[in-house]
């Protein structure tokens, strides 16, 4: 498996048998690099999506429109991306397993809001905001935690996943700060990789992972800080 970070939360994973991008925010995303977008956009299979916010379904609707890749994504979300012109969709909610071509997509819980903003200033919701667990067939499970904050059934997702890879907020200001991220990842989890995510983007949130860094330093867990455009094998 081959993990690529595309800036604030944005992911890119390759396996044997799939291509997907996980909140494919990029245009408007300080961190991301152009030059990425055709080689993270060819051959797609799967675009997946944590939540509604701007800076996470992104290009989302372009994509799709581009590569035929299937958009899973809460069910909220799925129905107002069709009304935009998505078609390919596979739409789930909080608990419920997408089985796919290579992998499935459980949708768990992540303590955040979900919404877009009309130029009217009304805000939509746009469903619940969730982490995505994914096992594939022949590679380690993956969980992206979208943007949250510590909570106590953390460890429930451990429990029934027992995900090997972890995607991690650590941001602050919108999501749980590198300390308390590190703390979430000691206490409720036992990953043999973590990843920080949803930093070094906008200048409001933390500019360096290293909050997260110096809170698991004593753990067994390998923290792999990738530039963006970076890889990380697993």
């Amino acid at each position: 498996m081959k993990i690529k970070w595309l800036g604030h939360s944005a992911f890119h994973i390759e396996t044997a048998t799939s291509k997907i991008l996980i909140d494919p925010f990029f245009t408007g995303n300080p961190a991301f690099l152009d030059s990425e977008r055709k080689e993270v956009t060819t051959g797609l299979t799967h675009i997946l999506l944590t939540h509604g916010h701007g800076d996470h379904v992104g290009d989302t609707v372009a994509i799709a429109k581009e590569t035929g890749a299937v958009v899973v994504a809460n069910f909220d979300l799925c129905m107002w991306l069709g009304r935009q012109g998505v078609s390919a969709m596979e739409p789930g909610n909080t608990g419920g397993t997408i089985h796919l071509a290579g992998f499935s997509a459980t949708f768990v819980n992540a303590l955040h809001s979900s919404a877009q903003i009309t130029e009217d200033g009304v805000s939509h919701s746009l469903g619940s905001a969730n982490g995505l667990v994914l096992h594939f067939e022949d590679e380690p499970t993956l969980y992206h935690m979208g943007d949250t904050d510590i909570f106590s059934d953390m460890a429930l997702v451990e429990e029934l996943h027992q995900p090997e890879i972890g995607l991690v907020p650590i941001g602050d200001r919108f999501t749980m700060g590198g300390a308390v991220a590190a703390l979430a990842c000691q206490r409720y989890f036992k990953f043999s990789t973590a990843i920080p995510c949803h930093y070094g983007s906008f200048p409001i949130i933390d500019q360096t992972p290293e909050n997260f860094v110096v809170g698991m330093d004593s753990a067994s867990t390998k923290v792999a800080t990738p530039a963006v455009g970076g890889v990380v094998t697993v």
